[in-house]
């Protein structure tokens, strides 16, 4: 979405100045023209690309608190409460600042005349475009209540889902990270107190040693180069990850990874399972809940994977004969998705391929935080034993020369 800064008269004559935001400025155009306004001019607002993402990150609305929203909405309308009450009445007892000027902002234009999923889809980093469609899709059927319902337990699913995957991570990262500070001090600290000891006797060192020595002197003397290099690296990359190719590039390498590859490949397959699933139910077409759930999944491999199926169904072909040349689809799911295609029950079996998948990435968690600590011990040992023996064997050799 992009933001553009406006003139225009009302219907009286009276100036407004303001800013709106649109995808593009003919959208923004019609969006200001529905409001009974002449424009007068309308200019896209020049944003510092760096402070816009660190904006973006830190204005993020958080998967539980978007849940919670959805399901307190849901429970409002079940019980009759007008749209509008409803909005007002979440605002006043919601805590978290963005999502409040979000629903006060919704409430507003909903009272301009917008209707419900159009107003959310001014709001594309909170609300999904599977979220907006799957309400457009509630609003022709008169159903919002129960899809918001749907939507709250989605929501749920996922964010427990990703919470397993994240825990799982969480204590190797923090290990190798802790193991990595504790060779640095080695190097740079422990190694240089005892390097003169071992030049003064004449000990001859091991290869090894001789190495960690150059090391360890190398990242004491230009450890601020080495920062700085780092650095413009990180951003480097954050800065190509965020590009369409780079996006295209690491989440390639992440569907690789040994053993993370396949657990991410399952989680994929789950989440796009449910999504079009919920899509179908909510009353779009296949190839619609197709494309729509390619950009839920969160993986730039997939959506372009679906993205292709999703045509490839609008030209006659079944989905299960789209997916089924896919390397990062197994033959299961396009059996499944065969056999409900044929039955006429595809949404039960998108809900079990779903199921089974969601089970997969629960024992796959559970069996990665088993292996994963003997496997981290196994190594970090093999280094420390490498690493002390580099300092030791010296040692050894100077008390054999007294």
């Amino acid at each position: 979405m992009a933001k553009f800064d406006y003139k225009a008269r009302t219907k009286d004559g009276e100036l407004q100045v303001g800013n709106v935001e649109a995808t593009t400025r003919e959208a923004a155009l019609t969006l200001l023209s529905g409001h009974e306004l002449y424009v007068l001019s309308l200019e896209p607002v020049k944003e510092n690309k760096m402070f816009s993402r660190l904006t973006d990150y830190f204005e993020r609305v958080k998967g539980t608190d978007l849940m919670i929203f959805t399901r307190q909405f849901a429970t409002l309308l079940a019980s009759q409460v007008p749209l509008g009450d409803s909005l007002r009445n979440l605002y006043a007892q919601m805590d978290k600042p963005i999502l409040k000027e979000v629903i006060s902002e919704v409430s507003s234009d909903i009272e301009s005349g917008f209707s419900l999923s159009q107003a959310l889809g001014r709001h594309p980093g909170v609300f999904s475009e599977f979220y907006v469609n799957m309400v457009k899709a509630s609003e022709v059927t008169g159903r919002l209540s129960e899809v918001l319902e749907f939507l709250a337990d989605y929501l749920e699913k996922q964010s427990i889902l990703i919470a397993k995957v994240r825990n799982a991570l969480v204590y190797p990262a923090f290990v190798i990270v802790l193991f990595v500070v504790v060779i640095v001090v080695m190097l740079t600290m422990v190694l240089p107190q005892i390097t003169p000891i071992f030049m003064e006797a004449k000990v001859s060192l091991p290869f090894m040693t001789k190495v960690l020595i150059g090391l360890g002197g190398f990242m004491t003397s230009w450890w601020w180069g080495i920062l700085i290099v780092l650095g413009i690296l990180f951003f480097l990359l954050i800065d190509y990850s965020r590009t369409r190719e780079g996006k295209v590039v690491f989440d390639e390498i992440s569907l690789r990874v040994p053993i993370l590859g396949k657990l991410f490949q399952r989680l994929y397959i789950a989440r796009f399972a449910e999504s079009t699933r919920v899509l179908i139910q909510g009353g779009l077409t296949i190839p619609q809940a197709i494309e729509i759930s390619s950009h839920t999944i969160g993986n730039s491999v997939y959506e372009e994977i679906l993205g292709g199926a999703a045509q490839e169904v609008r030209r006659g072909l079944l989905l299960s004969q789209a997916l089924k040349a896919s390397r990062y689809f197994p033959p299961l799911v396009a059996q499944l998705i065969a056999v409900g295609e044929a039955t006429g029950r595809l949404e039960q079996l998108l809900m079990r391929v779903a199921q089974f998948y969601t089970r997969q990435v629960d024992d796959a968690v559970s069996n990665l935080v088993e292996l994963i600590q003997p496997i981290l011990l196994v190594v970090i040992g093999v280094i420390v034993a490498g690493l002390f023996g580099a300092i030791l064997l010296p040692l050894y050799s100077l008390t054999q020369t007294f």
